[in-house]
């Protein structure tokens, strides 16, 4: 089942939708967070990971499973505040840092692997829900994750929301060489980050990486996003080291056995801007992800209209609406 959802008239926060701004324009309203999250630091597999509550502590009346959340690369969990503000019901929501994002450590060392985020999230469910099945929402490298668990661990999911995670285009065994060679040359060099001189500046970074995120949304982003440093600029909350080419290539044979023991019901969100051509070219034709998809035991899709790949943060309320009538 596919289905197309157009936004709202109007944003939560008010603004207009992002786009050339007119010259002496007033600054737009801050936005306020409608249902502020609390911060837990717990220990993962050797790292303090940090986490974000939504909603009110677990009571017995409230038999409705945990909605855990997990965010893509080079993004935070905060980034899925304003989803959060949009649901119509009040309901507990838990986001997490991935490793080497946002609070949470940085993994020892100079790599990170994807199997480790398994780990992380299979510790993180342990220790939210050791009894009972949850929800479970992914967005890009979060989602991709979302979905090998899904396949790992069917047991421990309810529902699966998979936000645009795609996967990577196919690899052959010849690439492993160059690949190697190209992460061990990387190994020899430091990795950094852009700095900015102000949070404004952060602001206005996730503005022309993401043209459709209000000026209010990027402004309360911004610093949850970087922090500020003893040099009094504000860096990133990622490990530069992220950057480096991943040596493991990415075989699509493995994550369809994954994906194909899928037993929740999927729902599949994807934005009607975003445009795959962008990341990899002719490398990952559409036709290549389509059969994907197709090997997911129980699937629903849903387009967001007006949303590109961030669409938490492009289209927040009809996210939330499509989310919380696939939940139920």
């Amino acid at each position: 089942m596919s289905t197309d959802i157009r936004p709202l008239a109007a944003t939560p926060d008010g603004a207009a939708p992002a786009g050339p701004s007119s010259v002496g324009a007033p600054d737009p309203a801050p936005y306020l967070a409608r249902r502020p999250h609390r911060s837990e630091f717990v220990p993962l597999r050797g790292l303090r990971h940090h986490l974000l509550h939504w909603g009110p502590p677990r009571t017995a009346a409230d038999t409705r499973p945990l909605l855990v959340m997990v965010h893509g690369w080079m993004d935070v969990g905060a980034s899925f505040q304003f989803m959060v503000d949009a649901f119509r019901d009040e309901r507990r929501v838990v986001a997490m840092d991935w490793r080497g994002f946002g609070l949470t450590d940085s993994t020892p060392g100079d790599a990170y692997w994807f199997p480790d985020y398994l780990g992380d999230l299979d510790a993180l469910l342990d220790h939210l829900s050791p009894d009972a099945p949850v929800d479970l929402l992914g967005h890009s490298m979060g989602g991709n994750v979302a979905m090998t668990y899904a396949g790992v661990r069917p047991q421990r999911l309810r529902r699966l929301v998979n936000l645009e995670g795609f996967g990577l285009p196919d690899t052959i065994p010849e690439l492993a060489p160059t690949r190697l060679a190209d992460w061990l040359d990387e190994l020899k060099t430091p990795q950094s980050l852009k700095s900015y001189d102000s949070l404004d500046g952060v602001a206005q970074r996730l503005m022309k990486t993401n043209p459709r995120v209000s000026p209010a949304k990027a402004a309360w982003l911004a610093p949850h996003w970087s922090r500020q440093g003893d040099d009094g600029r504000w860096h990133i909350l990622g490990d530069p080291a992220h950057k480096r080419t991943n040596p493991v290539l990415y075989r699509r044979a493995e994550a369809l056995a994954c994906w194909s023991r899928i037993e929740a019901p999927t729902l599949w969100v994807e934005g009607s801007e975003t445009d795959m051509t962008v990341w990899w070219g002719n490398r990952y034709p559409r036709e290549d992800f389509e059969t994907r998809l197709s090997v997911v035991p129980q699937l629903q899709r849903v387009t967001l209209q007006k949303a590109g790949h961030m669409l938490h943060h492009d289209q927040p309320e009809a996210l939330a609406r499509a989310v919380e009538a696939f939940l139920g």
